[in-house]
């Protein structure tokens, strides 16, 4: 990607942002310097640079400090209220707004203009993204305007105040908008998004892996709440005559590259360097030492070593300025490394490799999935997949004699790079280490192992643990998010500076824009009060 082409995106939507914000609060003047009718092959990366901007940013952040990846450095403050598990609503009003008045109405533009012209191929990918947007707004927040939203203009029925529809209703609606963007999508048809499009250059086949996959995360969010409606879900998908496959390999992912170049980096390192290049985020010692107990040589890369090897700080231990010495930072490999310029380059993933073949291995364990793979083949290729993305020989080497001195370094390169190799390879059988079952003297933490002939449960105890382990710093608002709708892992711990007692966060707070400007607002949620899904 080039830079060039980032910097022109970064201008786009902020003056997307500006124009649609002031249609959708103010509606009283017109812009000049916003032109009418832009060209789809603008508005395009616009809208999914907008997408990433809050999921690898504000919601990295926060679903992180959450899902206990990471913790607020004690030589710091900037994200103190998500360790206290009480932020206010004013941290929302930026992600809510880029949302709503950025992305959202940038691919209503693309579909309304796209369908105008009867090209089908940039209205099934505007569709896809939409779907995917809203969920990540009603998986954020539960309750949402979405029949009623993007109506603000006169033409459209002029409603500034949206109604708010039932989460219940917002996950119909999305997987109605998949189907509907997957019979669109053409793969030899000869107009479709080409360069404009960052995550696949207009491979509309990768699209419809994409669709596939979307739909059965969103099937599998409704596990706890209605097993027989996802079941459907999942088993209607899979026997359709156009059904193609998941995402199932790195090249196939849907992410947004980013590169060290100013204006053109990952959301969380410029908002570091926004901050004077202040290090807030340290690693959360819930992870690392559950990542240190199965000899994970992740570790290594998703935080920075330090002499005594990958070490972390208790959850919300601010205040105690003395726990930073020897401790861990997150790594550049995740965008949160301050002084590391590498950071900016730190990709964000909307659906992983990993994650796609976690999905379908709890789909599978649960019987709602049937294929050539086992459910075990599944995970231990999620896991696979995982190292894959990050881990690397220069990768592990790099982190290390970086961060360990003289004679030092060298011993525990060798030492880490005997293990790495253990564990690295297409089938990473050193972590994997085979199944529980037939090793019983091995405690049930042992995250690597799968229970093969355990119960459904046990199976997706382990799926979810694993797949909490791959996101950790990449993916932290899902990883959260999958916390949520099942309890696991479940071993996370109470922040030390809890504001809500032994209670865990489980929803966003509404914006404070939201709370003062929209009249049919339903009231305010604390971050105690559960999702319609989350019925664990």
């Amino acid at each position: 990607m080039k830079n060039s082409k980032i910097n022109i995106i970064a201008v786009l939507v902020v003056a997307t942002l500006f124009a649609t914000s002031c249609k959708k609060y103010l509606d009283v003047n017109t812009n000049p310097n916003i032109a009418n009718n832009p060209d789809l092959a603008l508005v395009l990366p616009s809208a999914q640079v907008a997408i990433a901007h809050v999921v690898g940013g504000q919601f990295q952040i926060n679903g992180s400090f959450w899902a206990q990846y990471w913790t607020q450095s004690p030589l710091a403050n900037q994200y103190k209220q998500y360790d206290q598990n009480q932020p206010s609503s004013d941290n929302y009003n930026t992600s809510w707004r880029i949302l709503y008045a950025s992305a959202l109405t940038d691919l209503n533009y693309i579909y309304n203009s796209a369908s105008a012209k009867n090209n089908k191929q940039y209205m099934a990918v505007s569709s896809l993204l939409t779907a995917y947007t809203y969920q990540v707004i009603t998986d954020a927040w539960g309750d949402a305007p979405y029949k009623e939203a993007l109506k603000a203009l006169d033409v459209d029925g002029g409603i500034v105040s949206p109604a708010y529809d039932a989460q219940s209703i917002i996950y119909d609606e999305i997987v109605t908008r998949i189907d509907a963007a997957l019979a669109l999508i053409d793969e030899s048809a000869p107009i479709h998004p080409g360069a404009d499009d960052l995550l696949y250059g207009g491979d509309m086949g990768a699209w419809r892996k994409f669709g596939n996959t979307l739909k059965l995360k969103v099937a599998l969010r409704l596990s706890e709440i209605s097993p027989a409606k996802a079941q459907t879900i999942i088993t209607t998908m899979t026997a359709d005559s156009n059904f193609a496959g998941f995402i199932m390999t790195a090249s196939e992912e849907a992410k947004v590259a980013f590169s060290t170049a100013g204006g053109s980096q990952n959301p969380i390192y410029s908002e570091i360097v926004g901050v004077g290049n202040t290090q807030n985020i340290y690693g959360s010692k819930t992870c690392i030492d559950s990542m240190n107990s199965n000899n994970d040589a992740r570790a290594f890369i998703f935080y920075k070593p330090t002499a005594a090897g990958v070490v972390g700080i208790a959850q919300g231990n601010y205040n105690n300025a003395s726990e930073a010495a020897g401790k861990s930072i997150a790594s550049h490999f995740v965008g949160a490394e301050a002084g590391n310029t590498e950071s900016g380059a730190a990709p964000v993933r909307f659906l992983s490799s990993y994650e796609s073949l976690f999905l379908q291995a709890e789909a599978t364990a649960r019987g709602w999935l049937s294929g050539t793979a086992t459910d075990r083949e599944l995970f231990e290729e999620g896991i696979a997949e995982s190292f894959r993305a990050y881990v690397t020989d220069a990768d592990v080497e790099e982190l290390i004699r970086d961060s360990l001195p003289g004679e030092l370094s060298d011993f525990v390169v060798n030492l880490d790079y005997a293990i790495y190799r253990y564990i690295h390879g297409d089938t990473v059988t050193g972590y994997l280490g085979g199944d529980t079952v037939a090793n019983t003297n091995l405690p049930a933490s042992n995250w690597g192992m799968y229970p093969s002939t355990g119960t459904t449960e046990e199976k997706v105890r382990h799926i979810i643990t694993q797949k909490w382990f791959s996101m950790c710093g990449n993916q932290g608002f899902e990883a959260w998010t999958e916390w949520r709708r099942t309890g696991y892992p479940d071993f996370l711990v109470t922040s030390v500076n809890s504001l809500i007692g032994a209670s865990k966060p489980v929803r966003f707070i509404y914006p404070t824009e939201e709370i003062t400007l929209n009249a049919n607002f339903p009231g305010i949620k604390q971050v105690t009060e559960k999702m319609w899904w989350d019925a664990n």
